[in-house]
């Protein structure tokens, strides 16, 4: 699981501030006064999966170190309509100009978590798991991976670095390549890169045998139907193991747990996961 460092989550803050405060939050400084205070709790308006309370912390401690802040969920926590996720007490000017960015943060992360949970949900009592994909948005993949987890999913690899993903494009460069490209392309992956486990998307039956021969550590089986899945999952016969991708949805992911495979891929989960409905709501407002 990605674990998610305070300067680097301060950072990200810092830059979302700059781009949205900009050379001053022109609203409330022209209409609050310098020393107003208020309380504000922000609360889900639907069920969630919270996530990010850390980012909406940080915003709110970048405009004040004097704002009282607290934080009333987890992370990974199951929150009712009406569920409080952070409660604040201090400068209202500084809660009402990081407002917006503390909400972004928790709004985005918590969507995603939020779905992610839904397909765990989906596929409970299989022996599948839940992968995330890097189809996530720049510069927020480190946070999205986050997010995936705190639902319950499981962190597929980071990026380009850290696995060896053999997919159609790179076969297809190796046409030539004897006995076939994926056993060429294996042996390539090992050789070079001898601590790094090994993938191989397959879209055929014939894929998958060439990478079991292969010994691939993970075979990927690409936009097949639930037959194929199921006569994968039988040559497979527990040699390495197998995820599913492709088609993936809420309807379907049950379905492809059931075949037997050990992990599903689902882009969505960050690439199509809406910003859940929270609020920042003022209890009161004092102007002394």
């Amino acid at each position: 699981m990605i674990v998610l460092g305070t300067e680097e989550i301060r950072d990200a803050v810092r830059r979302a501030l700059d781009e949205d405060v900009g050379s001053g939050d022109a609203t409330t400084l022209a209409t609050v006064p310098e020393t107003a205070t208020a309380r504000a709790r922000m609360v889900a308006r639907e069920p969630l999966v919270a996530c990010g309370l850390a980012f909406a912390e940080a915003a709110f401690r970048e405009m004040s170190t004097d704002l009282e802040v607290r934080r009333m969920a987890r992370d990974g926590e199951k929150l009712a309509q009406g569920g409080q996720l952070l409660s604040l007490t201090g400068q209202a000017r500084a809660i009402l100009t990081a407002e917006r960015v503390a909400l972004n943060f928790v709004q985005r992360l918590s969507g995603v978590a939020t779905l992610t949970a839904q397909f765990v949900e989906a596929i409970r009592d299989t022996n599948a798991r839940i992968l995330d994909t890097r189809k996530t948005t720049p510069g927020w993949r480190r946070f999205e991976k986050y997010a995936v987890a705190a639902g319950g999913g499981q962190n597929h690899r980071e990026g380009l670095f850290d696995m060896v993903l053999i997919k159609d494009n790179h076969l297809a460069a190796l046409h030539d390549e004897k006995p076939n490209p994926v056993i060429g392309a294996v042996r390539r992956a090992r050789k070079q890169y001898p601590s790094l486990k090994v993938e191989v998307e397959a879209d055929t039956l014939d894929q998958v045998e060439q990478a079991l021969e292969a010994r691939a550590d993970i075979v990927l089986l690409d936009n097949m139907n639930l037959e194929q899945l199921r006569a994968a999952v039988s040559l497979n016969r527990g040699r390495c193991r197998l995820e599913a991708s492709g088609a993936v949805n809420l309807s379907t992911v049950r379905a492809i747990a059931e075949t037997g495979v050990d992990f599903i891929s689902v882009g969505a989960l960050t690439h199509s996961a809406r910003a859940v409905d929270i609020a920042l709501d003022f209890d009161t407002a004092l102007i002394s």
